[in-house]
């Protein structure tokens, strides 16, 4: 971009990816910052690395639109590589001296410095004045927030139950002799020794285990949506006017 053309188009380049020279994506532009005396658009701020969590300035010297994105003079790695600066409402005289010598530009090339009004809406346009006011973004990011796992384990606990069992016991049976049963009585010696013999039986408990399918279980997610309410300062300019107006 040619610094003595109209370079307020600048202004719309915010959030617009920057590619650099080498054709790489470096990050998309956070904000314009002009120069001090001339009020030119000069720096431009690029959310860059993970998450576009760091902020690289790089020269807009050079810098032309290029479809959506804009592309600039320096490359990736020179970017990335620049100064580390703490986005603020200036650059101080050092940060910006270390910008320079990083990109190998003399103090004062990045943009001609004359005795010119500082407003936003050009040093030499008209004599209106741009008030201007900061709106707040809000976006949102995913993070960790924690993990869950199912986990398997063995516990042994007593199961009591109670079953029936039988067991046959000998009983003592007397009959007096009659006509039924004498011939059985008298069937053997009238006097002898003798031995009858009864085997009694029960039952045992027998227990076995078999290890039987319940039920499946498994880890599943749900999303909840709540709200949460964001507070920040923002700024806006006020125009006055002074002395003998008629309004």
């Amino acid at each position: 971009m040619n610094v003595e053309n109209d370079m307020t188009e600048a202004y719309d380049w915010r959030d617009r990816q920057v590619v650099g020279s080498d054709g790489e994506k470096i990050g998309k532009v956070d904000e314009i910052y002009l120069d001090e005396i001339t009020g030119q658009p000069e720096w431009l701020s690029v959310n860059t690395g993970l998450f576009g969590m760091k902020c690289s300035f790089v020269p807009l010297q050079g810098a032309q639109p290029e479809g959506e994105s804009v592309r600039v003079a320096y490359t990736k790695d020179e970017v990335k590589d620049a100064p580390g600066v703490t986005p603020d409402e200036e650059l101080s005289d050092r940060e910006e001296q270390e910008l320079w010598a990083h990109y190998g530009l003399e103090y004062g090339e990045v943009a001609p410095r004359e005795t010119v009004g500082r407003d936003v809406s050009g040093p030499e346009t008209d004599d209106a004045m741009t008030r201007s006011e900061e709106e707040l973004r809000v976006g949102k990011r995913e993070r960790e927030a924690g993990r869950a796992r199912l986990r398997k384990y063995v516990v042994t606990e007593e199961v009591t139950q109670t079953v029936p069992v039988r067991k046959e016991k000998a009983v003592l049976e007397r009959e007096p002799i009659t006509e039924a049963n004498v011939d059985a009585a008298t069937s053997g010696p009238a006097i002898s020794d003798e031995e009858h013999e009864v085997v009694l039986s029960e039952e045992e408990v027998v227990v076995e285990k078999k290890a039987v399918p319940k039920e499946r279980v498994r880890l599943d997610k749900t999303t909840e949506t709540s709200e949460e309410e964001v507070s920040e300062e923002v700024r806006k300019e006020q125009i006055e006017a002074e002395g003998e107006i008629q309004r």
